[in-house]
């Protein structure tokens, strides 16, 4: 696949970004950080609005020509025109942000044709940092990742009532992970082989998948819809209906029960 022109200048610029972002929002883990909610039930955090404005500031002065689509930003329909948009989430897994666990990341993407042409995930509180280029592979602090062959027993995601449609013949093989707040996390541990797959519960929006969508597909995984399509992103609809991640027979397996659940 032909790496599109200034995708390697662009990752860079998101790794560079990424990784002082991430600087930024250590300085308030674990320090009680001001929260408010968002909508009643969504909380969002000096920190997050600090990470927000670091990246907005920085990266549209690198490209002031890309758009600009964030979890914390209110959005701007002029981003449709622009060629390239910029997708983030200052801090993807806010809630475990705030409950001190350490599987949190800062999610920036370029998107171009509602697909993502570089994406960076930056945990520092687990000291990783995940890259992708379109065919040329995702990384994980300079180690390739590759998803794991399926074994006896599989590592699953996800919201339960989903992960009870599984088919019987496959119950007895599952082995349910613990919450991970960040789905942007819980994607990059396919991509890292650390799971094997996860249903996404509905509403998932752009900034939390933009990023890990491709550094999963370049480590052998795919997100896909009900339809058995890949998301596309930073269009006019930024959210999602529920989506499946993985590989192979069971993520085969996962995309049929969300067509059935919603069709049902």
């Amino acid at each position: 696949m032909a790496i599109s022109a200034g995708a390697h200048e662009d990752l860079a610029l998101l790794r560079d970004a990424a990784r002082e972002a991430g600087t930024i929002a250590m300085r308030y883990f674990g320090h009680n950080p001001q929260v408010w909610m968002k909508g009643g039930t969504s909380p969002v955090s000096e920190a997050d609005h600090a990470v927000d404005a670091y990246l907005r500031e920085t990266l549209l002065k690198a490209r002031p020509d890309y758009g600009w689509l964030s979890e914390e930003t209110a959005d701007d329909h002029a981003r449709l025109s622009a060629r390239r948009t910029f997708v983030v989430d200052p801090i993807d897994g806010t809630r475990g942000f705030l409950d001190g666990l350490h599987s949190w990341c800062v999610s920036v993407a370029v998107v171009e044709d509602g697909r993502s042409l570089a994406g960076v995930l930056a945990c520092p509180a687990k000291q990783e940092t995940y890259w992708a280029l379109p065919g040329e592979g995702a990384f994980l602090n300079g180690r390739r990742l590759q998803v794991r062959a399926l074994a006896d027993t599989v590592d699953i995601g996800g919201p339960k009532p989903l992960v009870d449609r599984i088919p019987e013949s496959w119950q007895g093989r599952l082995r349910r992970i613990a919450y991970i707040p960040s789905l942007a996390y819980r994607l990059a541990m396919i991509a890292n082989g650390k799971i094997d797959a996860t249903f996404v519960k509905p509403n998932a929006h752009d900034w939390d998948i933009a990023a890990a969508d491709l550094i999963l597909a370049e480590a052998g995984g795919t997100l896909l819809d009900r339809t058995g399509k890949r998301p596309l992103y930073a269009g006019e609809v930024t959210n999602h209906g529920a989506l499946a991640a993985g590989s192979g027979e069971l993520l085969g397996v996962l995309a049929g029960v969300i067509a059935e659940a919603d069709e049902g």
